[in-house]
This record gives C-alpha cells, sequence and structure tokens, in this order.
C-alpha cells in the first residue's frame, strides 16, 4: 500500500498552498473555485481535465481553472509528488485590473512559474508572510495572462465591483447559514441577475458555491485539526454529516474520512476513497 499524504496551509491574501504525494487513485472528479498551479516534483502526475487526459512530469507546470472538473492520478502505475497553488481569481483580477485570464495549455514547461511555486514553498508548512503571498500572486497572475488565449477581457466596473466585493464579504461573514438571494440584493445594491452575472466574471464562480467553498475551506480545516465529522457539519452549518459528505467530496474528489488520514499523515485505506474504473483526481 501507498504512503498517500496531503499538507496544505490556511489561505492568505488570495492564496493558499498543498503539498502532496500519492501512489495510484488520489482524487475522484472535483472542482475549485480558484485557479490550481501545480508543480510535479517526481513521477507522472495524470489527470482528465476539459474533455482530455493529460499527463505532467517532473517540473512541469499544470493550470486549473475556477468552477472546471478534474480528477488525477498516478501515471505508469507509479508514485507522484506535486506542489500546488490556488489562486483566488478575485486577487488575480484585481492584480491584473481585468477579467481574470484563461490559459489554454494546461501543461506547460514554463521555468517562471515553476520558480515560483518553489519559492513559494520555501518556508513550507510555515504560515506564509502576507507581503509574500501578495508578490507570489501578483507575479504568476502576470504569468498567466502572458500565456492566455490572448481575447481581450473587459473588466468589471469599479462600481460593479465594489457592489459584488460587499456581497462576497458578506457570503464569507454568514457562510454558517443559508443566504438568500434578497439579502445579497440589499447588501450589493444589484438586483440577483446582475449580481450573478458579474459574480461569475470577477470570481469565476456562482455566489452559492462561492458560500459552500467557504464552508467547505473551514470545514477541511477543522478536519485535519482532529475534529469529528458531525463537530464540523454542525460547525460549518451543513445539515448533517452526510450532507457535508456529499459537498466536501465534489469540492476536493475525497471524502471527509481519507482527507482526515491524508492530512493527519496516516495509510490511507482503499475502502476511505471513492474510486471508480478509469477515473482519477
Amino acid at each position: 500500500m501507498s504512503f498517500d499524504r496531503i499538507r496544505l496551509d490556511r489561505p492568505t491574501a488570495g492564496l493558499q498552498r498543498m503539498a502532496a504525494r500519492f501512489g495510484g487513485h488520489a482524487f475522484d472528479p472535483h472542482r475549485h473555485e480558484t485557479y490550481g498551479i501545480g508543480l510535479t516534483l517526481s513521477g507522472v502526475q495524470q489527470f482528465h481535465y476539459r474533455g482530455s487526459l493529460h499527463a505532467s512530469h517532473a517540473r512541469q507546470v499544470l493550470v486549473l481553472h475556477p468552477d472546471e472538473l478534474h480528477d488525477g492520478h498516478a501515471g505508469e502505475g507509479g508514485t507522484f509528488a506535486y506542489r500546488m497553488l490556488y489562486l483566488d481569481p478575485a486577487t488575480v483580477s484585481q492584480a491584473l485590473d481585468t477579467r481574470p485570464p484563461f490559459v489554454a495549455e494546461v501543461v506547460t514547461n514554463d521555468w517562471a512559474m515553476a520558480d515560483i511555486v518553489d519559492e513559494a514553498f520555501l518556508d513550507f508548512p510555515e504560515p506564509l508572510e502576507p507581503l509574500a503571498a501578495d508578490a507570489t500572486v501578483g507575479r504568476m497572475a502576470e504569468l498567466l495572462a502572458r500565456r492566455s488565449d490572448g481575447t481581450r477581457r473587459k473588466p468589471v466596473g469599479a462600481l460593479a465591483l465594489r457592489a459584488i466585493a460587499r456581497a462576497r464579504d458578506f457570503l464569507v461573514a454568514e457562510a454558517h447559514r443559508t443566504v438568500r438571494s434578497d439579502e445579497l440584493e440589499r447588501v450589493s445594491g444589484l438586483d440577483r441577475f446582475m449580481l450573478a452575472r458579474h459574480f461569475r466574471l470577477a470570481f469565476g464562480t456562482s455566489p452559492h458555491r462561492f458560500q459552500v467553498g467557504c464552508r467547505l475551506r473551514h470545514a477541511q480545516a477543522m478536519i485535519a485539526d482532529g475534529a469529528t465529522l458531525s463537530e464540523t457539519a454542525t460547525t460549518t452549518g451543513f445539515a448533517d454529516q452526510s450532507h457535508l459528505t456529499r459537498h466536501f467530496a465534489a469540492r476536493f474528489g475525497v471524502t471527509p474520512g481519507r482527507w482526515a488520514m491524508l492530512s493527519r499523515g496516516q495509510q490511507a485505506s482503499p475502502t476511505g476513497r471513492r474510486s471508480r474504473p478509469g477515473t482519477g483526481r
């Protein structure tokens, strides 16, 4: 049995870091509301993404976009290790003063991107200082823009950006409960449909998925710190443990129980994963 392991820090200034190693199956299909910039350290990292199977070898960089379904597993029957930077699309948009860029090339030999990932992990898992996080996001955002498809992306207007920022802050503050559309309308001053359009343009996801993501990141941290699943579900606003498990697996590609073993450095039992033939990360 392979020794699978994940280490994840807390988000800082729109950036979160993860280091992991896996043998065989790693993650079932899932989505993030962030960009995922990965650097493969060893082995072959395979994943289904945007209708194709991709492979990233040692020192190659992979780029995953917000809200895009993907999975993950080791290629060629071996093991692989990698590092990930998760970038908040709103912070990327702010750094570029335009809508978040789209990079068509999924796996690349971009040494500049690889260097940024390496530098961000120099003191990992020690917390990244806010100024260092800002610099990392800014530099990576510039490289994403340079590698983008070249489509001119109209920035979200200043008034709309302030309005959806108020909505986002409200969703973060009220992540423990269900927020209604009329509440966001009052907070933002926009009708629910205009808010949804601007929110997706700026943040790469819907208000609902954003709030669920906030809950799940809190749940992820609680489980890694040793909280029970029932306690975690209650604290983070899910109806019960099964409700948490469904959303957690869809968001992270692993069940809460498997996440607990991975994040605490325990060997993961094959029964702790929802593996399916022909799927991975």
